[in-house]
């Protein structure tokens, strides 16, 4: 894959691919950077070297929201558009099928913080601070904010984040259940913690079960219970198309559980 991006920077190593937001010096999401976002995550959706995903920002900005010069004189028209365009690349972020780890230095706020949404996981720095403030703007989150953050929290919590406008540091994320873990140190050791994680999931896990467990629980969260057993039924069987299947199997009879090597096929 080319990976060929002016405000992204993408590394691929031992399986895992590092997705860097690169538009200093804020990382403000303009259309270019959502539309590069969108086209990286269709990229790394299709490339089999890529096992496992880091999506992370600056040492002391994550990303600080959607581009307000790009934004305050525009009419519906063209916000409509805006919009569309990061649901649509957000939507394809987090629909790729592989784990995702958002690692997360300072701030992360507004369009920032819908972006780590998306991901499967999310690792925050001690000096991180993570919020929703559209609404000291007099607008209301867009890339998806209002839906991601009440499915992974709660409504009342969501609403709480979403209403006030404030800015959460990380250990009020951990207790809220927005970021999953944090990480003591510089920044560079929530990246090194992300790239064990990933690198763990790269090296051991087979890709294509690993594809289907992500997809049956994202798409199952969007339907009904019977729905969503369906999808379960339809991604296990698929599951039993691979090698990968054989080989958990047999040498679980064979030598007992946690033994397999898998070939990713």
């Amino acid at each position: 894959m080319a990976y060929d991006y002016e405000l992204l920077k993408v590394e691929v190593k031992d399986g895992v691919a590092t997705m860097t937001l690169n538009r200093p010096k804020m990382n403000a999401l303009n259309m270019q950077i959502v539309t590069e976002i969108g086209a990286c995550a269709t990229e790394l959706s299709g490339d089999d070297d890529v096992r496992a995903v880091i999506l992370t920002g600056g040492e002391t900005v994550f990303a600080a929201g959607a581009d307000i010069k790009e934004m305050v004189e525009a009419q519906a028209v063209e916000v409509t558009k805006f919009i569309g365009s990061g649901q649509d690349a957000l939507n394809k972020l987090e629909s790729i099928p592989k784990p995702v780890i958002a690692a997360v230095n300072g701030f992360a706020l507004g369009g920032g913080c819908e972006l780590i949404l998306t991901a499967d996981w999310r690792f925050a720095g001690e000096t991180a601070q993570i919020g929703v403030p559209e609404i000291l703007l007099g607008i209301i989150p867009g890339f998806g904010g209002t839906q991601r953050l009440a499915r992974l929290i709660g409504p009342a919590k969501a609403k709480e984040m979403v209403f006030s406008g404030r800015f959460y540091d990380a250990k009020t994320c951990l207790a809220y259940g927005v970021v999953d873990k944090v990480v003591e140190g510089d920044p560079a050791a929530v990246i090194a913690e992300a790239q064990k994680v990933a690198g763990k999931y790269a090296a051991s896990y087979p890709p294509f079960a690993l594809a289907m467990a992500k997809k049956s629980i994202n798409e199952g969260l969007n339907c009904s219970l019977r729905e969503g057993l369906v999808i379960e039924a339809q991604s296990i069987a698929l599951c039993f198309a691979t090698e990968d299947q054989k080989i958990g199997m047999r040498t679980f009879l064979e030598e007992g559980p946690g033994k397999a090597k898998f070939i990713g096929r």
